[in-house]
């Protein structure tokens, strides 16, 4: 059976949807991390689940030399060529995050935009962290970007619609077993599709117990891309750097 970000992910209207993606705030992103994460000059990168590729082909722009892995197809394609747009080389690979396997290892591994969480299982979930430490050099980075918990628990938006190029945009969100579920309909020449997204929702505390079980000592918390204090009640976002 296809896993909802399997089909998801690799449709036009994904790229629609998040059309909105934002490289200013990806720019911010990436000078937080090279702020925060002591890594050299040159350095290996590792993007896991790197999407249309905005962070990569910001790390290599600044220099280093940068891997980046997705499962969908059409979002590779896009970051492909919007590497050779941009004249930067990344080498980019197809595949599960589960099932990745490379001979190299890392100064940094990524993993941004709420790209975890996807899986049923909090094992699978989990084992994410310990890909990263498999594939990070000794005193190698990993940094987690993903929403947090209980901001989004008290600021749910359930519905919200939009409307581009001749196509309508509904999307309905809930909260179910400990996940955000979002329900995404889209309109266009008279036909509608249905898309979903089902996220898992970890605590802070879920987040650090299991980032250092995998053999990592946390550095720093932040709660927003300009380095911002990690608030529990009011920072949307917790960003997580830590170090093997």
């Amino acid at each position: 059976m296809t896993e909802w970000f399997e089909e998801w992910f690799n449709t036009d209207e994904y790229l629609d949807v998040y059309r909105h993606r934002n490289n200013a705030e990806a720019k911010e992103l990436v000078k937080l991390i090279l702020r925060f994460a002591d890594i050299p000059v040159k350095a290996d990168v590792l993007d896991l689940a790197c999407g249309m590729g905005r962070h990569s082909i910001i790390f290599a722009k600044n220099g280093f030399k940068v891997t980046a892995v997705d499962l969908s197809e059409k979002l590779l394609n896009v970051a492909k060529n919007t590497a050779e747009d941009n004249e930067v080389k990344i080498d980019f690979i197809k595949s599960d995050i589960r099932s990745f396997f490379i001979d190299k290892q890392f100064d940094l591994v990524i993993n941004l935009f709420t790209s975890f969480g996807y899986f049923n299982d909090d094992r699978e979930n989990f084992l994410l962290f310990d890909i990263a430490s498999k594939y990070l050099k000794t005193s190698g980075y990993f940094v987690l970007d993903y929403f947090n918990k209980t901001y989004l628990e008290n600021n749910l938006v359930r519905e919200s619609n939009d409307s581009f190029e001749h196509c309508t945009l509904v999307q309905k969100r809930h909260l179910e077993n400990n996940r955000v579920i979002k329900d995404i309909f889209i309109g266009r020449n008279g036909e509608e599709h249905h898309y979903m997204e089902s996220v898992r929702m970890y605590s802070k505390d879920e987040l650090v117990f299991a980032i250092e079980k995998a053999g990592f000592k946390i550095t720093n918390i932040f709660g927003g891309f300009a380095a911002e204090k990690f608030d529990d009640m009011n920072s949307q976002r917790i960003i997580i750097i830590a170090q093997k």
